[in-house]
């Protein structure tokens, strides 16, 4: 016999994983929520872009337990302008500790997914032992994790605001997480996980970046064409290369990093671009692997000379695949999860 469904506040006891279900398909109003009360909309300030205005609060629509460990969020978003998506994998034990509060690790993905994509390879089975809260939320085809200029306009879509405010409230209020998170990513996300660490230092205690765009000076051109390539005007991002240097700077991963505190613990791993040891005989060399790996020594070069605790692993032969982005969080992932208590 089927048991009934569960409404949005109850999260706790967990069920045979027998089939898809959802606990929760229907608007989040408040009491009777899966936490009561609504998520604040604000801004986290950007010291390089204004912040979108915003009116509304952003609210929860649908929390949606797929399996023992992953809840599907969806997010009325002011800062997007538009309803939105985060993937969250519980940690061990959530369910057996209603009042504990959790650490979280935020698993930014790459660029050109499909719309409303939150999926990060195989993270689950990865994080499978990792007493935290692992968020992988939408971050857009395209939306290299920036509240967007918009030609001097700014609002919508807003992607630092809608992360580090609306999801990280939705997070704190309604799954119980605490203060301590960290952040890692890659390619598109290894820039905003360096990006978010040094723009915003005292919400996050670790960063790792794989295969990242973190020194966007050495690839301007080519960011301004992966955004025309989904269809979206390369101009309001954050405007012109030349016209809007400052903008981009502030933007630039590299450009920040001496707003990290001495002894941070970053994380930075990329291939040169040959064929490695995941790629098929006739693989091909990796041309943009190749230039992510000189913005990856341009980083680790800096950030040793300023003092942060650097993990480099410039592996070697390696192309821009998941087979080594797994690697590489597998790699990473004791140093994030001591850096937030979650061992």
């Amino acid at each position: 016999m089927s048991q009934p469904p569960r409404s949005a506040t109850d999260l706790s006891a967990p069920r045979p994983l027998t089939r898809r279900r959802a606990v929760a398909a229907l608007a989040v109003t408040g009491v009777g929520a899966l936490v009561s009360g609504s998520v604040v909309s604000g801004s986290v300030a950007s010291a390089s872009a204004a912040p979108p205005s915003v009116r509304r609060r952003a609210r929860l629509l649908a929390a949606e337990r797929i399996d023992e460990r992953t809840v599907n969020l969806r997010i009325d978003s002011p800062a997007l302008g538009r309803t939105a998506n985060a993937t969250v994998l519980l940690p061990p034990g959530w369910d057996d500790s209603p009042t504990r509060r959790w650490p979280v690790l935020y698993l930014l993905h790459g660029c050109c997914g499909g719309p409303g994509s939150t999926g990060w390879g195989n993270a689950a089975a990865i994080t499978a032992d990792t007493p935290a809260l692992i968020v992988t939320p939408e971050g857009g085809p395209a939306g290299f994790y920036a509240n967007w200029w918009n030609q001097g306009r700014y609002g919508a879509p807003a992607w630092e605001t809608f992360h580090l405010t609306e999801v990280r409230r939705i997070l704190e209020q309604q799954l119980r997480a605490n203060d301590r998170r960290a952040v890692a990513g890659l390619s598109m996300g290894g820039h905003g996980a360096l990006y978010y660490a040094a723009q915003y230092p005292t919400l996050f205690r670790a960063a790792a970046s794989f295969s990242g765009l973190v020194n966007t000076a050495r690839y301007t051109t080519g960011i301004q064409n992966i955004v025309r390539g989904q269809g979206l005007e390369p101009l309001d991002l954050w405007g012109d290369p030349t016209a809007q240097a400052a903008l981009w700077r502030g933007h630039n991963a590299y450009e920040l990093i001496s707003r990290l505190p001495r002894g941070f613990p970053v994380y930075v791993s990329s291939g040169n671009g040959q064929p490695g040891p995941f790629d098929p005989p006739d693989r091909t060399p990796d041309a943009l692997e190749a230039v992510l790996d000189l913005m990856a020594g341009d980083y680790i070069a800096r950030a040793q000379a300023l003092g942060l605790n650097v993990t480099a692993d410039r592996y070697g032969p390696g192309t821009h695949t998941w087979p080594y982005w797994e690697r590489s969080l597998t790699r990473a992932l004791p140093m994030l999860a001591a850096a937030i208590g979650a061992t």
